[in-house]
């Protein structure tokens, strides 16, 4: 697993969104895009971090920021996440994890003593060129919006 660094071209992708709609980063040109890969919707760690940037959503985008979810889940389980947890930002669907492989965050974890490949829960800040600007890979599913709002912050 060679997960992008700071500076790496963030590699082009088209999914499909929470409406089966088809999403590409190139439709962000000019902005900041916030790529979060979450491993399951509507799971406990997953819903709190969704929720946390659902309440700061809006001063993202007063930094010119768009934030993209994307988990191996299925198109059609993802409208149920945004309405239970009313989210006002677009989740993606990368059930064959090939965005997830290219991003290097597709990998061995360990959960209750079983092997399993999955999601590395990790978050790119892609700048309006297209360059992965950060990465955030150290912060807990409750403070994850407040470590993102502090970097553009800072």
């Amino acid at each position: 697993m060679k997960t992008l660094q700071a500076g790496d071209k963030a590699p082009q992708f088209s999914l499909q969104n929470h409406e089966d709609q088809t999403v590409s980063l190139t439709d962000f040109a000019g902005k900041k895009v916030l790529v979060y890969f979450y491993p399951k919707a509507m799971t406990p760690g997953c819903t709190v971090q969704a929720q946390g940037l659902r309440d700061v959503n809006q001063d993202l985008q007063e930094k010119n920021v768009v934030v993209l979810g994307i988990s191996p889940d299925a198109v059609k389980r993802l409208p149920k996440f945004i309405e239970k947890e009313n989210l006002n930002f677009t989740l993606l669907s990368d059930e064959d994890h090939a965005v997830a492989d290219a991003f290097g965050v597709w990998g061995p974890k360990k959960f209750m003593g079983k092997e399993y490949d999955g999601i590395h829960r990790l978050t790119f800040l892609i700048d309006e060129n297209g360059v992965v600007e950060h990465v955030f890979n150290k912060f807990k599913t409750k403070d994850h919006h407040t470590v993102v709002l502090d970097y553009l912050n800072s």
